[in-house]
């Protein structure tokens, strides 16, 4: 699978690569249970609800230096390629192979007690609270993509929208690469 070629499309980032690997990369089941199998400390500060409280108080402000997004930024990633249907959460038929890739290395024995965070971003075309529901609905969509067509457990999966608060390419808001969703190893399922 290629990166890079947005058409309509939501990147998936997954996160708990080495700092500054990210970018254009063909990506395996191999390096996703490694990549998510590295837990880091950050990982268990991991707030999901203050995330959600810190964006919803936030929109058209950024949220990247807020205390708990910040923690997110501070993460190694790197990108794969999920596309969407323009301003819709469906799936287009052409990522189920990455989402069935993404699932195969959470059902990895290596990854079965972690949970994952799943975070949606958009670029800044569009109203800033629009963005903000729209990539919640695409984690979701994701996240649920993940847990009914592969079988990933429900109670492993956390899905949250940042909307185009943060942007990875700053200068070019609204750039096709803005629009992704980050997959984050959270810690152990309690």
């Amino acid at each position: 699978m290629s990166i890079r070629r947005f058409r309509n499309t939501l990147a998936l980032t997954v996160l708990l690569a080495a700092a500054g690997n990210a970018g254009a990369q063909q990506l395996s089941e191999h390096q996703l249970v490694n990549t998510l199998g590295q837990v880091a400390e950050a990982a268990s500060a991991i707030d999901v609800a203050m995330l959600v409280q810190e964006v919803a108080s936030n929109p058209g402000k950024g949220i990247a230096g807020l205390p708990h997004w910040s923690q997110l930024a501070t993460l190694p990633q790197f990108f794969v390629e999920i596309n969407f249907e323009n301003n819709s959460v469906a799936i287009e038929p052409g990522s189920y192979r990455t989402l069935g890739l993404i699932a195969d290395a959470l059902h990895h024995p290596l990854l079965l007690r972690y949970k994952f965070l799943v975070v949606g971003h958009t670029n800044a075309t569009g109203d800033a609270k629009h963005n903000l529901k729209l990539s919640a609905r695409r984690a979701e969509a994701i996240a649920e993509a993940l847990s009914t067509t592969f079988s990933v457990a429900p109670n492993r999966l956390f899905a949250i929208g940042a909307g185009s608060e943060m942007p990875v390419d700053a200068a070019n808001p609204k750039a096709a690469d803005n629009r992704r969703v980050q997959l984050l190893n959270i810690g152990l399922v309690k």
